[in-house]
């Protein structure tokens, strides 16, 4: 159960590897006692899962953390430098948005790039509910937004954001301009 939490709550590939590391040592274990048991199903259904075990091993605890140590290695270098600051576009997900004033307004679930200028044309942030239960996801045009390492902040009101259109589950607008004009000004 806690490797499954560990797994499930998508806190980082450092987080995620151990999960596997907890999953391994329970399909050992299991295998083991298939072993000694005589249990053939136990031995070869657990002999089988410490592989993909093993393998969720190497990929998170070897090559996604090696990508985010990179990510994260040229987000602490570019903050020492002269060059604008940068973060990994993956960190936005999760990322708090906040209202002018600081006050917290929810969380962004995704960025969506436009293919021909590699740039954001709009973020989906979630607020209220709790846990990913009761939430409400909006689209909010990148113009709307500034970037900051750690925060995004929304430059106009809760109440213009609370204005925009809910998000049906699964049907994301294809640019903010399809949001029925809630976008201008």
């Amino acid at each position: 159960m806690i490797a499954a939490m560990m797994t499930a709550a998508n806190l980082g590939a450092r987080v995620t590897g151990w999960g596997f590391v907890v999953f391994t040592i329970g399909s050992i274990a299991w295998s083991v006692i298939g072993l000694t048991s005589g249990q053939t199903n136990l031995l070869a259904s657990n002999g089988f899962l410490t592989i993909v075990n093993l393998i969720g091993i190497w990929r998170w605890l070897g090559k996604q953390r090696a990508y985010e140590d990179g990510g994260k290695s040229a987000t602490e270098a570019s903050r020492r430098s002269a060059f604008p600051t940068l973060f990994t576009a993956t960190g936005i997900a999760g990322m708090p948005v906040v209202l002018g004033d600081g006050e917290a307004l929810g969380k962004a679930i995704e960025a969506l790039v436009t293919c021909e200028s590699g740039s954001v044309s709009y973020i989906v942030i979630a607020s209220n509910g709790i846990g990913g239960l009761g939430e409400e996801l909006r689209a909010v045009d990148r113009a709307e937004i500034d970037f900051a390492c750690d925060r995004l902040k929304l430059k106009r009101s809760r109440a213009w954001f609370e204005s925009l259109p809910p998000l049906a589950e699964g049907d994301w607008p294809a640019a903010p301009d399809k949001l029925a004009g809630t976008i201008a000004r």
